[in-house]
């Protein structure tokens, strides 16, 4: 089972979007028959089976073994990755292109970078899913909490400043076999119910 997979397939999108396929896929992070799931949803086998059916068609699922009971075939199954994220690849028509506004303090333009990321990265993994490789890629995820908006101004100002001087630092046009790279640098406020949820999961157990 993979940690994430990337759907790209509007219609593999679809299947994982109803209600019903989702709580199967989430119930089968621990293989399962149809028998089981049912038991697990409390619906009927045949409705389960019919679903199983179709996410596994669209590579949602994977059989993991069939055991004869009888006069009866059970087929288990289990989900195909832990976690799915969609990409904006399943609405090209539609999805965001940064280069058409590119605006540092436009909220709608840090939205369209990272749908660029979802769906760039996406491809790097399916890809090096069926190449047995893994992706070569950096992550940095941090919380700052600002005393004013001037602070804030600031602070973006010298990140932009330090990225800018490393990028030009190591960046060669002309290196050969070199490697293009994309960095991408967000800012923005930590939603209210975020921030509500994490003070409930304090470390003590109380509220912060």
């Amino acid at each position: 089972m993979l940690d994430i997979a990337v759907i790209e397939e509007p219609a593999a999108a679809e299947a994982s979007l109803d209600p019903i396929r989702a709580a199967i896929l989430a119930a089968l992070a621990e293989p399962g028959s149809a028998a089981m799931l049912a038991g697990r949803l409390g619906l009927p086998r045949q409705k389960v089976n019919y679903h199983l059916k179709e996410l596994e068609r669209h590579g949602l699922v994977e059989l993991v073994e069939e055991r004869r009971k009888g006069n009866v075939t059970e087929r288990v199954y289990r989900a195909a990755a832990a976690s799915y994220v969609i990409s904006p690849s399943v609405l090209a028509a539609v999805s965001p292109d940064p280069s058409r506004s590119p605006d540092q303090l436009s909220a709608r333009w840090l939205l369209a970078l990272g749908s660029r990321l979802v769906q760039e990265v996406g491809q790097l993994l399916t890809g090096a899913a069926r190449a047995g490789r893994r992706v070569a890629t950096f992550g940095i995820d941090a919380e700052v909490r600002f005393a004013s908006a001037a602070d804030r101004a600031a602070f973006a100002e010298e990140l932009a400043q330090a990225v800018g001087a490393l990028v030009s630092r190591y960046h060669d046009e002309s290196a050969p076999g070199g490697r293009s790279h994309r960095v991408v640098v967000g800012l923005h406020q930590v939603p209210a119910a975020s921030q509500d949820n994490r003070r409930t999961k304090s470390p003590a157990g109380q509220e912060d």
